[in-house]
């Protein structure tokens, strides 16, 4: 298990391979941002990015999956506070494979709860040509292992 004691200001990781699909699209869509760019293929043609698109929360979910699955599989999370600087960058379209790549930005102790810190990290999303689709500051809380200690 990572306490926040064993993470430092520059680690950095890349991790996951999530396959998109039209129907998973269509059916986050319908459910949660049903515009017609991210349910129907023919009115996404005359959108702005002619054709089908992941809703960008979507691709927020797919990209947590991801997280969830792989940093903070191990890792002594306790949530987090919030999210800055969220950025859809590029849409997302049938047939990509998403992955992520992290980095600890910033970290301090909590002064309210002396068993937490507060870790800061930079997620990007990435397909797999390369190109970043979605960026995020999340503002994690982990466990400490040793409340007191430095």
């Amino acid at each position: 298990m990572q306490y926040y004691e064993d993470i430092e200001v520059g680690d950095t990781q890349e991790f996951g391979e999530y396959h998109v699909t039209k129907d998973e699209i269509i059916e986050f869509a319908e459910q949660y941002d049903p515009q017609p760019f991210h349910v129907d293929e023919e009115a996404a043609g005359d959108s702005a990015f002619g054709e089908l698109v992941a809703s960008g929360w979507h691709t927020a979910a797919m990209c947590m999956r991801l997280l969830v699955d792989g940093p903070l599989e191990d890792r002594a999370s306790m949530g987090a506070s919030g999210v800055d600087d969220l950025r859809w960058k590029q849409p997302v379209r049938p047939g990509d494979t998403l992955s992520i790549r992290t980095e600890i930005i910033d970290k301090q102790v909590s002064e309210s709860d002396p068993n937490r810190g507060y870790v800061d990290s930079r997620l990007e999303g990435i397909t797999q040509d390369g190109d970043v689709v979605i960026s995020w500051i999340a503002h994690g809380m982990i466990a400490r292992r040793n409340p007191g200690g430095d």
